[in-house]
């Protein structure tokens, strides 16, 4: 399998990993021990917390378009090498924007934004000329 749907896998799972740094951050641990109304736990906190769930919410969004790309630009027969390098750098501007949204960086975090659609964009180009 190539490096890209691996990467397709890791952005399905990374909005889980926001969510659980909202659990565990800060004083308040009620999002492991009280599970019984988490979404309307997670619309309650503040700070990092809250905006590590904004994060996974987006990384939802983001996921969609992401995985389609990858998969139109593979069938289409584009560069593998091409295909593997934008849906990596995708990965790992996904992560800076985490982190950016977080420590809440929000001029750098729109920036990120912007690389990991342009990686989106980029797949599409590798699958028109592919």
């Amino acid at each position: 399998m190539i490096l890209a749907y691996w990467c397709v896998l890791v952005a399905a799972l990374m909005p889980f990993g926001f969510v659980l740094y909202a659990k565990l951050a800060g004083r308040d641990k009620m999002g492991l021990e009280e599970n019984r109304y988490p979404r309307q736990w997670l619309e309650q906190v503040e700070g990092a917390q809250k905006r590590a769930y904004w994060a996974q919410l987006n990384s939802f969004e983001a996921f969609p378009p992401f995985a389609a790309a990858v998969i139109i630009a593979v069938i289409s027969g584009g560069s593998i090498g091409a295909i593997n390098f934008l849906a990596v750098l995708f990965i790992l501007l996904r992560l800076v924007y985490g982190w950016c949204y977080i420590s809440d960086r929000a001029t750098l975090r729109s920036l990120v934004w912007f690389g990991g659609l342009s990686c989106v964009l980029a797949l599409f180009v590798v699958a028109a000329i592919g």
